[in-house]
């Protein structure tokens, strides 16, 4: 169907949303209904959206709900719009059919983006090399100890020429609304938005977790400026004596502070983070238990399963041995 845009005939642009096993649907869903409404407010079809997978026939997300696929992984046009969709166990749902559909279908010209943590896939297939990208928070520490080459960021979603990823969840619909804007002008993104009862449209500037005033439910500057130098310094630990000169105040003080809003230690708190870290690489990635340690902080293997017992009553290995036993299940 050819769409009349101002009097001129234009195609209209294909979207070919491919669905990973276990995808996530409010990702897929948010950018499926971004185009279909703009598609109605819009004055014609400017969008063509297609469903694929591997085997073409059904995929099932990860909250069972199954979707029936237009296409295989078959050959592309080169004008069309990849939009890959990931959820959980997005290692499992990357195959080697996958990755080298994806390689080929690039080298083609096809623009490639990805939502939540089908990021992981593009990353596999290297066609994230060099290029700003980002993911779910919950992947962002198994995925910058796999891909090094990957400029990996904290945003919702990231544009980097025919590359797009987002950090999963509504993010989809703010890259979407970015396209539409891009695509047909502001104004159409804006009644799509207005739609979608959307009320504030986030750019690529924007970050995708919650501020840690916000997170941790207490206002209070020099905390918050402590607990994120604690984020940033997970591998190589800072002392409680350096935080706190670092904010103008005593280690006592510190210690104050800490006890009286999270009620835990300054030493504790940051030993949770570390820890939080680690139980995301020994259930993400294929790391050793000896790496997982080191890039979490802790020069002993001995002294991080003491620590990770204490902390999740399992042993590192084991909580290894469980997520192995789960993905053959």
């Amino acid at each position: 169907m050819v769409t009349l845009l101002n009097g001129v005939p234009r195609q209209p642009k294909r979207f070919v949303f491919v669905l990973m096993d276990q995808f996530t649907m409010l990702s897929f869903a948010g950018a499926v209904d971004a185009l279909r409404i703009a598609n109605r407010i819009g004055g014609g079809k400017l969008y063509d959206i297609k469903y694929a997978g591997e085997g073409g026939e059904v995929v099932a997300s990860s909250a069972n709900c199954r979707i029936a696929l237009d296409l295989d992984l078959d050959e592309l046009e080169r004008e069309d719009t990849v939009i890959l969709c990931g959820g959980v166990d997005v290692q499992k749902a990357t195959s080697k059919r996958l990755i080298n559909w994806l390689r080929r279908e690039a080298r083609r010209g096809v623009a490639m983006g990805a939502l939540c943590t089908a990021g992981y896939a593009l990353a596999k297939a290297g066609l994230l090399d060099d290029r700003r990208a980002t993911i779910h928070w919950e992947n962002q520490d198994s995925f910058s100890e796999e891909f090094e080459e990957v400029r990996l960021t904290k945003s919702v979603f990231v544009i980097d020429g025919n590359r797009m990823t987002t950090a999963g969840g509504t993010a989809s619909i703010d890259l979407m609304l970015t396209l539409i804007a891009t695509d047909h002008g502001e104004e159409l993104a804006s009644q799509v938005a207005d739609q979608m009862i959307y009320t504030s449209i986030r750019t690529d500037q924007d970050t995708q977790r919650l501020s840690i005033p916000t997170r941790i439910g207490v206002r209070h500057p020099k905390l918050s400026q402590v607990i994120r130098m604690m984020e940033q310094n997970l591998e190589e630990p800072i002392s409680p004596s350096i935080l706190a000169q670092e904010v103008g105040m005593s280690t006592r003080q510190l210690e104050r502070l800490f006890r009286r809003y999270l009620n835990r230690s300054p030493k504790r708190y940051y030993m949770e983070l570390r820890l939080q870290k680690a139980r995301n690489l020994l259930m993400q990635t294929d790391m050793s238990v000896i790496n997982v340690a080191l890039a979490c902080g802790f020069a002993s293997p001995s002294h991080f399963s003491k620590c990770y017992r204490a902390h999740y009553d399992t042993t590192p290995y084991r909580e290894r041995g469980t997520q192995g036993a789960k993905a053959h299940s």
